[in-house]
């Protein structure tokens, strides 16, 4: 990651065209924005084309919001951010989706598309996602490695340590 000051500085007001701090999910009806439900826990998923990858999660019945992360000066990525209850939906389970959607080996990019834009990153919240995150990256390296895979070049970090 790049330092501080490399990185841009906030807006201090929100992107034009945004969703109001009171808008509601347009398929769920749940808040974009914190306060959310007691217990819920957070994390952001970059895996190519934000499109595609949010009606990926409609299943698990959790809070998905779009955002455009700002990376560095230049290098942006849409991630589908995700608000989950952890005693309805696992982690475990928004990994697995998230490896078993996207190819998590190509560098910098999804089948013909390249560029920042579409390289693949997780977005953790709390240090207690970390270690699940770690498990699911070992599983998914060994059994592609198996099948004749490349290296897993998703990117890891806490959203904080990513100019975001």
């Amino acid at each position: 990651m790049l330092p501080e000051s490399e990185c841009l500085k906030g807006r201090e007001k929100p992107i034009p065209g945004a969703p109001d701090k009171g808008a509601k999910h347009y398929v769920f009806k749940t808040p974009l924005y914190p306060p959310f439900a007691k217990g819920s826990e957070m994390i952001s998923l970059g895996m190519g084309c934000f499109w595609c990858s949010e009606s990926l999660f409609w299943d698990t019945k959790e809070n998905l919001m779009y955002r455009l992360h700002q990376i560095t000066n230049s290098l942006t990525l849409p991630v589908t951010r995700i608000v989950y209850d952890p005693k309805v939906c696992s982690l475990s389970t928004i990994l697995k989706i998230f490896f078993e959607s996207h190819n998590p080996t190509q560098h910098m990019g999804q089948g013909n598309d390249r560029g920042t834009q579409y390289r693949s990153g997780l977005y953790y919240y709390n240090k207690d996602q970390k270690p699940v995150i770690e498990a699911q990256l070992t599983a998914y390296q060994k059994a592609l490695k198996e099948q004749g895979h490349g290296e897993i070049a998703t990117e890891v970090t806490n959203p904080a340590r990513a100019c975001m």
